[in-house]
């Protein structure tokens, strides 16, 4: 593969082979990030899982101290007086019926997540050939089926991430901008390696965090160590 020029010059900065420390690693996707608008910073962690068996999925959502750097447009299927208190909250819409027909009938997805009630599953559960293929398809493992679902948009809001390991057994999570600095990355990284631990099925034998690696937009990967700092 052909890369640029400004991916070629990245990648000279980066020691072949060397795994190196959280925040040094951070640096230097700060530094790698070359392009001209303000690039996201990406985890990628290899687990210790088989995807395949039910007892060793990886999946679930933390709370960034930092945010993500990305405003998520918010939609709320609630019903009647509700409506009113997911805006409140922070919801960009909100609404009963009316919305999961504007799904099915125009194929509507102006949103980046969707929080309802599990009143409404039984609606909102008709558009999962619908929903479930661009990962909109909300449920009680990610938070956003919730009674409390002013506190789960909220929190979607203050910078809430769901991680779930892929059938190649790594997980995929943005931590923030370039423009976060090092302390700032380095805060939300640990959040997602603590949720990431926590969350280790009782099933996964062996090495757990087999690598890490930490990249941003357009630049290249670089290895992090496997041993994190709990709290």
């Amino acid at each position: 593969m052909k890369r640029g020029k400004k991916y070629v010059e990245s990648a000279k900065l980066i020691e072949a082979g060397k795994v190196y420390e959280v925040a040094d690693a951070l640096a230097l996707a700060i530094e790698t990030a070359k392009c001209n608008f303000d690039e996201t910073i990406e985890v990628h962690a290899r687990l210790g899982v088989d995807p395949r068996h039910a007892d060793q999925q990886v999946r679930g959502v933390v709370v960034l101290p930092n945010g993500t750097g990305k405003s998520l447009r918010v939609l709320a299927i609630v019903k009647g007086d509700k409506v009113d208190a997911a805006l409140a909250a922070g919801a960009d819409f909100a609404g009963s019926e009316e919305m999961v027909q504007k799904i099915q009938t125009e194929n509507w997805f102006d949103y980046d997540v969707i929080v309802t009630t599990p009143d409404m599953m039984g609606q909102v559960g008709r558009l999962g050939k619908v929903l479930g293929p661009k990962g909109l398809m909300p449920s009680p493992k990610s938070g956003t089926v919730s009674m409390d679902f002013e506190k789960a948009i909220k929190e979607i809001k203050a910078g809430k991430v769901e991680y779930r390991v892929d059938k190649q057994a790594i997980v995929h999570v943005i931590i923030g901008k370039k423009s976060f600095g090092v302390e700032k990355l380095t805060e939300n990284y640990q959040a997602l390696m603590e949720a990431i631990i926590k969350a280790k099925p009782v099933a996964a034998k062996g090495t757990y965090l087999k690598s890490i690696y930490v990249t941003s937009t357009m630049g290249p990967s670089i290895k992090v160590t496997t041993k994190v700092q709990q709290n």
